[in-house]
């Protein structure tokens, strides 16, 4: 089969390698999409991120929807021909975080395309059955492959607790920013407010359900968000960009008493932080770490059109033409998101 490999040149080789057999409890899934990550464009600049470093040949990808070429012996309730979604993550399911469920948490996940572990710019991938999630007829591939990203918006949703009626503001008109927005919407938000850097994103933003936007280079977020609501403040306040985190306008943007949830992972994330602020305004800060436990709501909100994704989706590429497409993720500011088609 043919895979793309970022060298440990930071280089994208083409290479043929052996197709996987399926374990007794695995898939093998011909892939069709694969999301480009910011994670990814990452390893492929800079060879790392924080602890976890390019040492080896590496396949990227973790967004990634494939069709069922073959099951393993043990593997019940799949067949040959459905098309799946794959949960990127595999965790030893005995630490505590996954006995409680938490298993976003483990510490001994192996997550795809996450030195040293391959990713799924590849053919064919063998896969644990439990992580193929199936997609109904009217889920497309593309939303397959972009259920991880709605997954960490859903899962960010969930710890911030939005209901409906809320008033959600999310900094960041990115793919983390653009999920959550379907998220909170979808959760029964009723006002949604985003800020970014890029104009044409938030006017996206707005053609898909904002109720306001702020470009916080020439205006402020926090300001924005008081004069939406009157000076009440949002309900709950999302971080979802990859730069370093305006806490303070993300304090100043919630209502008293309400709850602040951090989801972008950036290169400098140490900060200062008025304590006495977020004592005095009794506020939650929370992270947001991947997901768990989403796939199955992510895909039944697409079934039900409770939830619309694939505009996220700017452009495709060949798996052929991996290096344009990585280039173009990092240089187009008005991309949000970029894909990959295996086959073509």
């Amino acid at each position: 089969m043919q895979t793309a490999v970022l060298t440990e040149d930071l280089e994208f080789e083409f290479e043929e390698r052996e197709r996987p057999t399926p374990a007794s409890d695995e898939v093998l899934v011909e892939m069709t999409d694969v999301g480009i990550c910011k994670s990814d464009v990452h390893y492929w600049e800079h060879g790392k991120i924080g602890e976890y470093v390019v040492e080896d040949p590496l396949l990227l990808g973790h967004e990634s929807a494939g069709v069922i070429a073959a099951v393993g012996d043990n593997v019940e309730g799949l067949d040959v021909g459905d098309r799946v979604a794959l949960e990127p993550g595999i965790v030893c399911g005995t630490c505590e975080h996954c006995r409680r469920g938490e298993y976003n948490l483990c510490p001994n996940v192996d997550f795809m395309a996450t030195p040293p572990f391959d990713g799924a710019f590849a053919e064919y991938v063998a896969w644990p059955a439990n992580l193929a999630h199936v997609l109904p007829d009217s889920v497309s591939q593309v939303e397959g492959a972009l259920c991880e990203p709605f997954a960490v918006g859903l899962h960010a949703t969930r710890r911030g607790s939005v209901g409906h009626g809320d008033t959600v503001a999310i900094l960041g008109g990115g793919t983390v920013g653009s999920v959550t927005m379907e998220a909170a919407r979808a959760a029964g938000a009723t006002d949604i407010i985003v800020g970014d850097v890029v104009d044409s994103k938030l006017e996206r933003a707005e053609e898909h359900g904002a109720d306001a936007t702020v470009n916080v280079r020439e205006g402020d977020f926090a300001a924005t968000v008081e004069e939406y609501t009157d000076g009440r403040g949002a309900d709950v306040v999302f971080e979802a960009t990859d730069s370093e985190p305006d806490v303070e306008a993300l304090i100043d943007a919630a209502r008293r008493g309400g709850t602040v949830v951090m989801i972008g992972l950036a290169d400098e994330a140490t900060v200062e932080v008025d304590a006495l602020e977020i004592i005095t305004n009794e506020l939650d800060v929370l992270g947001s770490f991947r997901d768990a436990n989403r796939y199955g709501p992510a895909i039944d909100l697409l079934e039900d059109g409770a939830a619309e994704i694939e505009w996220i989706a700017d452009f495709t590429e060949p798996l052929a033409n991996v290096e344009e497409a990585f280039e173009r993720a990092r240089d187009d500011d008005d991309a949000i998101k970029g894909m990959i088609s295996i086959g073509e």
